[in-house]
């Protein structure tokens, strides 16, 4: 009697030997490695220097903004490559009244006019405006400094 692997087996059996391949290796690493800890192996550190201060700085959130909008944009361009494919196609374009190709015009522009309007609904909300350079000065300006304030003119103007 002859037994046959779904796909949905096989994919069993890749995820499982994939795990235990993981385990395997980190069960060895664990074996061969020395294991001599020391203080100044123990330091906390960040990119090779020593920490000053606490680790929670502020981040400013127009970064996650900007962040959100270059995924959102990235994302449209991997919808893109299908419509691409569809209406590249020859044989399908190829049909005498062209409906796939008229089809899939049709929902790339709707596609991108929504994309457009997203974008347009963050730009007019401000949500891409960074602080500008005036707020920056004024900030310079009133900060107590044993600096007299002519000596940052020549920069600011």
């Amino acid at each position: 009697m002859e037994t046959h692997l779904s796909s949905f087996g096989a994919a069993i059996i890749f995820m499982v030997g994939g795990a235990l391949f993981v385990i395997a290796g980190l069960f060895t690493s664990s074996l061969l490695r020395p294991n001599r800890p020391n203080a100044e192996k123990l330091t906390i550190y960040e990119s090779g220097e020593d920490t000053i201060g606490s680790a929670w700085g502020q981040f400013n959130a127009r970064f996650y903004v900007i962040a959100l909008v270059f995924i959102l944009f990235d994302v449209e361009i991997v919808f893109l490559f299908p419509w691409a494919t569809v209406f590249g196609d020859a044989v399908l374009n190829n049909v005498t009244d062209r409906l796939w190709g008229n089809i899939a015009i049709f929902e790339m522009f709707l596609f991108l006019a929504i994309l457009v309007l997203g974008l347009a609904y963050v730009w007019a909300k401000g949500y891409l405006d960074w602080a500008s350079d005036k707020g920056n000065r004024e900030a310079t300006a009133k900060s107590e400094s044993p600096i007299p304030i002519e000596a940052y003119k020549k920069y600011l103007d």
